[in-house]
Order: structure tokens, then C-alpha cells, then sequence
């Protein structure tokens, strides 16, 4: 279908071509983000020196599940403050503690440093969630972009060595591989928000070689087995260079025996998955992941 209207004046304002529907449409009012039963940072221990997380506990009566959120931004941008709100509307449609990772970016930590701190984050929930008002036996693993690559190879390592349990993986038009050369890699390489020489910079800036291209940990859609993970839910965005590598991971998935379920948003663009850009369909897809959610955890 052609670009969603409120996707592509969101758009012409990133390139600098604001008309008068641009301009109404920066001026709209956002939905507010819901105010939850308590929002606090704390520290986490890791190998690589404290993680902050910071945890969004909506109102409850009694232990909550717990939906671990890795933030996008090609492992070299992005913060727990720039998903505040996206992790408000997710603890809301869930009905779950959402626990924000603020990892170590890139190129002055390299992989695996990311990778490392979110790992640990999942070890202390799996050993710790009392402490947060959770239930360790009700574990989800989420994220975006980027964050949909390490919520995945989080999972594909906690099976691996034997660690976390999860329940549930959400990945948000997720970063599965490094060829850069699928058919949306070719249809968006510019144009769309995310372009293909900005992942080329983001691989380049994420690893300390060549060599680490090959590693599952780094585009899971090498590993060769991948039975044994979590059920998934996947959405991916119809003009996004990363639509195909995504739902090619759901295919392979699915083919493993993982159960999937995939969710393509037409017209939508990389980035529609935040709650501070907030399109009507990315609170769509809030209430899709939410609900996703509840399945998962027994509590629709």
C-alpha cells in the first residue's frame, strides 16, 4: 500500500521538506503516557561494570510477570530516557513490570559489551524479580531495531549455556543479519529513515572485526539451530530496509518449530514503534504487543 500519510509527513520533516501538513501534523498533541504505580532506576550488577535498568510497574495487587525492553538505535544511540514512554504504554497494554536496559553503546563498547550487559540483566531477573514485585517463571524478553537483534541473541545464548527461562520473545522490526542485501535493502536503501549505509555504519561501529560478521550472537540468522527459543512475535514495517531480513528470521524460526506470530504494518517506516512519534498504528501495535503479552504470561 502507498506510505502512510502521518509516516510520510514525519518524513518530509526529517528531510526538511515541511509544508502545511507537516507542520499541523508537528504540531499535533500526543496521547499522554500513562502515569504508573511506580517508575525508578536502579543498578544492576555485570560483568562489565553497574547497568542501570530503569522499572515501570503498573497498578498491581500481587507478583507481575516481567518484559525485559532492549532499546533500538543500531547498538550506538538510543537510551532508557528515549524509550520512557514507549515503556510506559508497553507496561500498560501488558500488564506487566517493563524493565528498561541502558547497555553500553557503540564504537566505545564493542560487541559483545551490549550483548553482555543485557544478558546479566536477564540473569538478575531470573534470580532477583521478587525484588522488583515479579515472577522469575513469567520472563519476557523485548526490543527494538537493534534491541530486537540482542533480545534474540539473549534468548538464542540463554539456551545455549543453559540460563534464563523466557516465555515470550518480542522483536520489533528486529536486526537478524549483516548482507544488506535482501529486496528492501535494495526498494529503501534511502529515503525511509533507516538506510542501508547507516546499518553498514552501525555493523562497522558495533564490532572490534570482520570476523564477528559470522557470529550467531551478532545476526542470529546464521545460527544454524534454531529450535529450542521462545515463542515469538514479530513485527516488522512494510518500508523498512530490515522488513525482509525480519520476517526471513520468523520463517526460520517457525521451520525449527518455534511458534510465531508476525505482524507486517503496511505503510509504516522504521522507527514507527515509539511512543513519542506516536502514529495511530504504533499504538496499534502497543496494544498488539500487549496483548501478545498477556497471552504469553496467562493473564488475557
Amino acid at each position: 500500500m502507498p506510505i502512510d500519510p502521518q509516516a510520510q509527513a514525519h518524513l518530509d520533516i526529517a528531510f526538511g521538506h515541511a509544508n502545511a501538513g507537516t507542520r499541523a501534523w508537528s504540531a499535533r498533541t500526543l496521547p499522554t503516557p500513562p502515569q504508573l504505580a511506580s517508575v525508578l532506576d536502579r543498578q544492576v550488577a555485570a560483568p562489565g561494570g553497574p547497568v542501570t535498568v530503569r522499572v515501570f510497574t503498573p497498578e498491581s495487587d500481587g507478583p507481575l510477570p516481567v518484559a525485559i525492553w532492549i532499546h533500538g538505535g543500531g547498538w550506538v544511540q538510543g537510551s532508557i530516557d528515549t524509550n520512557d514512554a514507549t515503556c510506559r504504554f508497553l507496561a500498560e497494554a501488558s500488564g506487566a513490570i517493563v524493565v528498561s536496559v541502558e547497555y553500553r553503546l557503540s564504537p566505545m563498547t564493542k560487541f559483545p559489551g551490549a550483548l553482555d550487559d543485557c544478558y546479566a540483566v536477564a540473569e538478575w531477573i531470573a534470580s532477583d524479580a521478587a525484588s522488583i514485585g515479579g515472577d522469575a517463571s513469567r520472563v519476557a524478553i523485548c526490543g527494538a531495531s537493534a534491541g530486537g537483534n540482542l533480545a534474540t541473541v539473549v534468548a538464542l545464548r540463554a539456551r545455549d549455556s543453559g540460563g534464563p527461562k523466557f516465555v515470550h520473545q518480542l522483536m520489533v522490526y528486529p536486526v537478524t543479519d549483516n548482507g544488506f542485501n535482501t529486496e528492501t535493502y535494495e526498494l529503501f536503501a534511502t529515503g525511509h529513515l533507516l538506510d542501508r549505509d547507516q546499518m553498514k555504519e552501525f555493523f562497522t561501529n558495533y564490532l572490534p572485526n570482520d570476523a564477528e560478521r559470522s557470529n550467531p550472537y551478532v545476526a542470529p540468522m546464521k545460527a544454524k539451530d534454531l529450535s529450542g527459543l521462545p515463542p515469538a512475535h514479530i513485527i516488522t514495517a512494510e518500508y523498512d530496509v530490515l522488513r525482509d531480513e525480519g520476517e526471513a528470521y520468523g520463517a526460520r524460526l517457525v521451520a525449527a518449530g518455534v511458534p510465531v506470530r508476525h505482524s507486517r504494518y503496511l505503510g509504516m517506516i522504521h522507527t514507527f514503534f515509539n511512543g513519542t512519534i506516536g502514529f495511530d498504528k504504533t499504538f496499534e501495535a502497543i496494544t498488539e504487543c500487549g496483548a501478545e503479552l498477556r497471552k504469553a504470561f496467562g493473564t488475557a
